[in-house]
């Protein structure tokens, strides 16, 4: 374009110079310089709304875990290195419609935790894609977001602006979760919903006709799990599968009744349906396989003051609390989370994050505490610590963070967080085994009976218990019943986690 210009300009001062009067020539000369530049501005604009935006998010992390077992054993892993990579996507062709994309990889040093075996595989979200990008896996480039945005001016012919959302929608470090993560917050509220997830939204924002700030409806739908059979395994593709689960899914709304940027108070509740869990042996500890146990509702209210005071060391705290509910609905014959009845669980959440330094020149502190009740069950498998969900803990989560913002770009952060299990199964399915809620300290006292009454991990020892028992005045049926629940218990208990400690620092770049 500049060589275009350069040439006008020679054949247009050549012109001048043979011929043509001064006022002619400099007309002439004006009227070709506004046609190039506006030329050129059409060529810019059109070159900008072709291309997407690109940004890309680069941490490298090292944890120190820790796992403190029922048995009184520990398994740990005190250089777990890994290496998290965002590439973020953005494009907007009007002011109505954006999209939105977000490519990732997440990997451990030196490591390709792939397709290689079935828990490998799982974790990674092969069979519920909940939690694809959120494992270590590969160095490959998966799809963690990827939606399509419509933003609307009048709904129902009023005064209402309105959104519409359908994709591989933002549902993970949701609302007070991604405090921690030093990230915006996403779509979900985090004390019951932070997990991968494919589905829709649509926003009222209702305020202009409320006259509250910030209220606003919005529904969310969406789907955790198809069946269908894949291509090629038979000769009708994606046809349902008989053999395979049903189809889960989940809808919902969030309300806001208030919001002006400082003081945010925002509720859930959604409703899950034909939820699965994993069966396992509990006298071999094997899987068996997943069936769907029930359903499931949630929900919860989330308040956050952003800015304690208008003015001095506090106004740029963060304070919070939250709090949820959940319910089991099994179905007829079936148990969820161990019960066959159906089952309440409450959490709360408590945080502030402070300044260090005046406007956080130093950095920021943190610090959050959430308790569980023994049957709470939130869906967030993809919570990021190397631990499990510490939000899922039926017990009681500590939390100390440090954030410092080095320059521009780059950043860093140290992190700690210890989980005290009070009941079993905080990090498992929704069935009547691996989310099974049993009082640890019950089963400790089982193994323990298991043992001084002659019981081994041979099984042909259980006669040796139900004959003790037998002795003491118990009658046989109930002996064996007794027997059987403690020899459960001596077995179950080397893979019950009581408490569990992650230790994080990590360096991120931000462009």
């Amino acid at each position: 374009m500049k060589k275009i210009i350069t040439m006008s300009l020679i054949t247009a001062a050549t012109t001048f110079a043979f011929g043509s009067t001064t006022d002619d020539q400099i007309a002439n000369l004006q009227k070709q310089i506004d046609r190039l530049k506006s030329k050129q501005s059409k060529i810019n604009a059109q070159s900008a709304n072709d291309n997407i935006k690109w940004s890309a998010d680069l941490r490298t992390s090292i944890d120190s875990i820790n796992y403190d077992m029922a048995d009184g054993s520990s398994r740990e892993n005190n250089d777990l290195m890994a290496l998290r990579l965002w590439l973020n996507m953005a494009y907007a062709p009007d002011s109505h419609n954006i999209f939105k994309a977000q490519l990732s990889m997440n990997k451990a040093f030196g490591s390709d935790f792939g397709d290689m075996n079935s828990n490998r595989a799982f974790s990674m979200g092969s069979m519920f894609d909940w939690t694809g990008n959120e494992a270590l896996g590969d160095n490959s480039l998966r799809v963690r977001q990827a939606f399509w945005l419509y933003l609307g001016d009048e709904a129902f012919g009023a005064d209402i602006p309105w959104t519409f959302s359908i994709g591989r929608r933002p549902s993970t470090n949701g609302f007070l979760s991604s405090l921690s993560q030093d990230d915006p917050a996403q779509s979900p509220l985090g004390h019951l919903i932070n997990v991968e997830f494919d589905g829709l939204s649509s926003k009222l924002d209702l305020s202009t006709v409320t006259g509250i700030q910030g209220f606003s409806f919005k529904v969310c739908m969406g789907r955790g799990s198809t069946n269908a059979t894949p291509m090629f395994s038979n000769s009708t593709s994606y046809v349902d599968n008989s053999d395979d689960l049903d189809s889960i899914d989940l809808a919902g709304f969030i309300f806001e009744p208030y919001n002006d940027g400082q003081f945010i108070v925002k509720t859930n509740y959604y409703k899950a349906f034909d939820l699965p869990g994993m069966e396992v042996d509990m006298t071999t500890g094997e899987t068996t396989g997943f069936k769907q146990y029930g359903d499931m509702s949630g929900a919860g209210i989330s308040i956050l003051v952003d800015g304690v005071t208008e003015d001095g060391y506090l106004s740029t705290a963060k304070v919070f609390g939250s709090f949820a509910w959940t319910e089991t609905n099994p179905y007829d014959g079936s148990a969820m989370l161990g019960s066959t009845d159906s089952e309440s669980g409450t959490s709360y959440w408590f945080g502030a994050y402070l300044p260090v330094g005046e406007d956080n020149e130093y950095g920021t502190l943190g610090l959050e505490y959430n308790h569980g009740s023994q049957y709470w069950r939130p869906f967030t498998y993809a919570e990021d610590t190397m631990i499990g969900s510490k939000i899922a803990a039926r017990g009681d989560a500590y939390e100390l963070n440090y954030t410092y913002q080095i320059n521009k770009s780059l950043s860093l952060q140290a992190r700690y967080v210890n989980i005290d299990y009070e009941y079993t199964g905080s990090n498992g399915f929704f069935g009547n085994t691996s989310g099974a809620s049993m009082k640890i300290d019950d089963v400790k006292d089982g193994a323990k009976m298991w043992k001084q009454l002659g019981g081994t991990q041979d099984p042909a020892s259980t006669m040796n218990v139900v004959n003790n028992l037998m002795h003491s005045g118990m009658s046989q049926a109930n002996a064996e019943a007794a027997a059987k629940d403690m020899g459960m218990a001596a077995a179950y208990m080397p893979s019950i986690v009581e408490a569990a400690q992650d230790f994080r620092f990590y360096l991120r770049y931000r462009f």
